[in-house]
């Protein structure tokens, strides 16, 4: 039963913060307006800057901003113990991913829908802005290069998941034109949508289809990330309505009732037991991992490392570049965006902390062990969790077949169960592929456009020809250079193997370890701009405060601990001479170092100054507003 209330009492006490904390800062920090018209309108352009309705929006941010982090990271972290990791995912959503998230919505919402690393050249400077913009061209090159390989390992693993995937992107098509070109209302596309996407689930892994989706298992992560980049492509340059806003939306119905019937599977589980073993008894559900566990054997001390592995479910940087550079073009109201910024982070967080019981109860329901037999209680975890590894697949494993015996419990079959958790995890890592691959647009656009020496009137595309540079200037150029870059990284072979048509793919590897400490570093980053917007317009900036200071500290210590330090056994990037590793490294700290430095000299002078061309907060409203 102790399972259940966790899970109860975390769904509750994040509907209380969307209520009470989620409101205050929409009322009194941000003063959402109805009357403002947001850039969607006042921009329109039919293909970035699309007025939508707000559950829409939600769909697509919260797909976008979800991926496998909340899964993969609640999976490692529980290494640490499931209390430290649920308190951070709760905490940490609560009062700095969410407010992180609303903040940089708003910020670009005010600003023409720019990306949050184009805004600090305003309300900071514009070295900062640069300076911002190379270390998001980084951390989005990583993420293209690697989640081709993410979802290409879900599908080897859990081959039924395939087809209901690949089928999404018709569904999505449809959708969008039913609904932008023939002005369809959501609620009958949407229920028909739901039940088809469900069937394929059910029924996509029989007959024809079962072969189907066992031959593209077979291909070669190579195939399946030049696949997924070109996908990319075309969902990077196409109208947003046309192809990427329905297909987040449409993976939002189905994760999200996923997601209900986890909770509904949580709770047969913890009143009757599990689904029944071979001798007819339903085992206990139990918290089974240790409640708490600083020194798990070969992993590093919890502390700054919990918080940069829990990334997505409590806060994550790559949020700001989602809530500024698709989201806040897509908002027909001010008042939404409580709504899509605050109310999908809060989203993602009952997610991780669903993972974390997973990982933590769900797999003591009943796993098979390596000798055939079934394992459960703490047998069963301690045969996933035993020893640290943060390796993909096992985590992956870990949290599917947790959540499924939560399915089983209510009486869905095995395979249904693993296929839908499987489904699960492969839509969102697609929906942050494609949307992160737009960003990159938006994102070397502007960079293009500054490099150029081209204005910056502020809407993506919208530069002045550039000479030598113009070609990254247009969506076509700049998602070019986007997939192409990533696909450069990923053709080369990781450490330690040969080149090779087997090894091509996985060159994201080579980088990956970077991420957490970037990624969290974005978010320090994103929240600098937050306060200097409010700073000076004499907006409270108090509650600011300890999250910048606490995304700034954590990443720089977690890379500075990689870089010079590591563990007993691997010892760091360093001692094993990688060099880019450690290049890309000290750079960024020496980038982050020079950007902070800037931000304190400059924060005294400008207290309630406003930067040139700035807009004022609209007028405060009510407080129930």
């Amino acid at each position: 039963m102790a399972t259940l209330f966790i899970a109860l009492l975390a769904g509750i006490g994040f509907i209380v913060a969307y209520h009470t904390y989620g409101r205050w800062l929409g009322s009194k920090i941000f003063s959402l307006s109805a009357d403002v018209i947001c850039p969607s309108t006042r921009l329109n352009d039919g293909v970035d800057y699309v007025p939508t309705s707000k559950s829409v929006v939600f769909g697509h941010h919260f797909t976008s901003i979800a991926g496998t982090g909340p899964i993969v990271g609640p999976a490692i972290a529980i290494m640490w113990g499931w209390l430290p990791a649920l308190i951070w995912v709760v905490f940490g959503s609560i009062f700095i991913g969410a407010v992180h998230d609303f903040g940089a919505l708003v910020v670009s919402l005010r600003n023409n829908g720019q990306t949050v690393g184009d805004i600090a050249g305003r309300v900071l400077n514009q070295r900062v802005r640069l300076l911002f913009l190379f270390i998001l061209v980084l951390a989005l090159t990583i993420v293209l290069a690697i989640f081709g390989l993410v979802i290409a390992s879900v599908f080897r693993q859990y081959p039924a998941s395939i087809f209901p995937c690949v089928i999404q992107i018709p569904i999505a098509v449809a959708i969008g034109f039913l609904l932008h070109r023939k002005g369809f209302g959501l609620f009958w596309p949407s229920l028909v949508t739901l039940a088809i996407m469900y069937g394929t689930v059910v029924m996509g892994d029989s007959g024809g289809l079962h072969e189907i989706n066992q031959a593209m298992a077979q291909w070669s992560s190579w195939t399946w990330v030049l696949l997924l980049l070109g996908y990319s492509y075309v969902a990077s340059v196409l109208p947003v309505w046309a192809l990427l806003q329905p297909r987040d939306y449409i993976n939002s119905l189905q994760l999200i009732s996923a997601l209900g019937l986890i909770v509904v599977g949580l709770a047969c589980a913890a009143f009757f037991g599990g689904a029944p073993l071979a001798d007819g008894t339903r085992p206990e559900l139990a918290l089974s991992a240790p409640l708490f566990n600083p020194h798990p054997k070969g992993a590093p001390f919890i502390f700054p490392f919990l918080f940069i592995t829990i990334a997505c479910g409590a806060i994550s940087g790559f949020h700001c570049l989602v809530s500024s550079g698709t989201s806040s073009k897509q908002i027909k109201s001010e008042p939404d965006a409580r709504f899509i910024g605050y109310g999908s982070m809060l989203t993602e967080g009952f997610l991780a902390t669903l993972v974390i019981l997973a990982c933590a109860a769900g797999l003591g329901l009943g796993i098979a062990g390596a000798d055939g037999t079934v394992l459960v209680g703490q047998e069963a975890w301690v045969s996933r969790y035993g020893v640290w590894s943060a390796k993909l697949g096992p985590l992956v494993a870990a949290y599917v077949d947790g959540s499924a015996n939560f399915l089983k419990s209510i009486g869905m079959p095995s395979s249904v169960a693993v296929a839908l958790m499987g489904v699960l995890v492969a839509s969102f890592a697609g929906t942050t592929l494609d949307t992160a691959c737009r960003l990159q647009r938006y994102v070397v656009q502007e960079l293009a456009g500054t490099l150029a020496g081209g204005s910056t009137p502020g809407t993506a595309g919208q530069r002045a020809p550039g000479g030598a540079l113009a070609w990254l200037q247009n969506r076509h150029g700049a998602t070019l250079f986007a997939v192409g870059t990533a696909a450069l990284l990923a053709a080369v072979p990781p450490p330690g193997k040969a080149w090779a048509l087997e090894n091509a793919g996985q060159g994201g590897l080579i980088l990956w370890p970077l991420f957490g400490a970037t990624n969290q570093l974005l978010g320090g980053l994103s929240f600098l701009v937050i306060t200097f917007y409010l700073w000076r317009r004499n907006k409270p900036v108090w509650f600011l405060v300890l999250p910048t200071l606490f995304m700034l500290i954590m990443p720089m210590w977690a890379m500075i601990w990689q870089l010079f330090i590591g563990d007993a056994e691997t010892g760091s990037w360093f001692s094993r001479g990688e060099w880019i590793l450690v290049g890309i490294g000290v750079a960024t700290i020496v980038l982050e170092i020079w950007m902070v430095i800037e931000a304190a000299l400059m924060f005294p002078r400008v207290k309630g100054v406003m930067e040139r061309g700035g807009e004022a907060i609209p007028q405060e409203q009510p407080a129930g507003a």
